[in-house]
């Protein structure tokens, strides 16, 4: 059995950067229609905490997401919003 495009995102995130909380939403269903969604790849929305964006900037943590997904990025994933936080930077607010 295959694992599905949202499985397999996760579970390289999760095996990656260990995040302490992560919430991934497949939002390709309000992209119907649009370009990127007419060759089958999805649009998601990434919150992620983890210690791994320690001292990174939030470029380098966007970076470290995309390592994190490698093909991914050109065969599945057609457009990834992304709030990478660290554990401490979410004292006070949920995500």
């Amino acid at each position: 059995m295959n694992a599905s495009r949202y499985d397999m995102i996760r579970a390289r995130l999760e095996a990656d950067l260990s995040p302490e909380r992560m919430e991934l939403t497949d939002e390709s269903h309000l992209h119907a229609g649009h370009a990127g969604a007419e060759g089958g790849r999805g649009h998601y929305r990434l919150h992620i905490v983890s210690h791994a964006f320690q001292g990174l900037r939030p470029i380098a943590r966007h970076q470290l997401v995309y390592r994190s997904l490698g093909e991914l990025m050109q065969t599945d994933i057609h457009a990834l919003s992304i709030t990478a936080l660290t554990p401490v930077e979410t004292q006070g607010i949920s995500v």
